[in-house]
């Protein structure tokens, strides 16, 4: 699950963190998702932990992608916490090869449109029957998050499971055609309003949360 939702004290933290490029903030903000990550029931005791990547020309601008910050923090926690845990930071796994719009202000329907076909894996080898731990600030519609799993299960990976920070309030009332997205040779992967952690096959829930 994420830790809580988009508004107040966490909304700041995660300003301060993407746009005011205060990093120490992530060691923080990754002990917050570690946290639920181990509330998880069935977590895999074997995974890799992939954050969401952004555009290279983005992150050369900004000079750090705060998911990978997070992923960081989470795995180095989760390694604390949880000795026996084998968790892998793989940060290089998973490439967004365009650029996209900003997600805010979108539909679902143009979220999902706007990064459909953006992120690959470039090794397939390197994910194939392996349990993934996604990691993002972020919960919206699911719309990066499906991307995201969809290139990871096309490469082989066993299973995808989400983590984010925060999880934003509903900002539409999702439509039939929203909730589910079929794309040629795509497996289908639940794009459920109210989880933050999901497998595809089976959708497991962590108390109302979105993205």
């Amino acid at each position: 699950m994420a830790h809580g939702v988009y508004q107040g004290k966490l909304r700041t933290l995660l300003h301060l963190l993407k746009y005011d490029g205060i990093e120490g903030l992530a060691k923080r903000l990754g002990g917050l998702v570690a946290k639920q990550v181990l509330a998880l029931p069935e977590l895999p005791a074997e995974l890799l932990a992939v954050p969401v990547p952004l555009y290279g020309k983005k992150r050369r601008s900004r000079g750090f992608n705060q998911s990978e910050l997070l992923a960081r923090s989470t795995v180095a926690m989760l390694r604390q916490r949880r000795p026996e845990l084998q968790i892998k930071p793989a940060s290089a796994l998973l490439v967004r090869q365009r650029a996209t719009e900003s997600q805010a202000g979108l539909t679902p329907h143009e979220r999902r449109a706007n990064v459909r076909g953006a992120f690959f894996v470039p090794q397939p080898d390197s994910v194939r029957g392996r349990h993934v731990l996604l990691i993002d600030d972020i919960y919206t519609t699911g719309a990066t998050a499906r991307a995201c799993s969809t290139a990871l299960r096309r490469a082989g990976a066993a299973s995808v499971w989400v983590a984010t920070v925060a999880r934003a309030q509903k900002e539409h009332a999702p439509r039939p055609e929203d909730l589910h997205v079929r794309e040629p040779n795509a497996p289908e992967l639940p794009m459920e309003q109210d989880f933050v952690f999901w497998e595809e096959g089976r959708t497991a829930s962590t108390g109302g949360t979105t993205k």
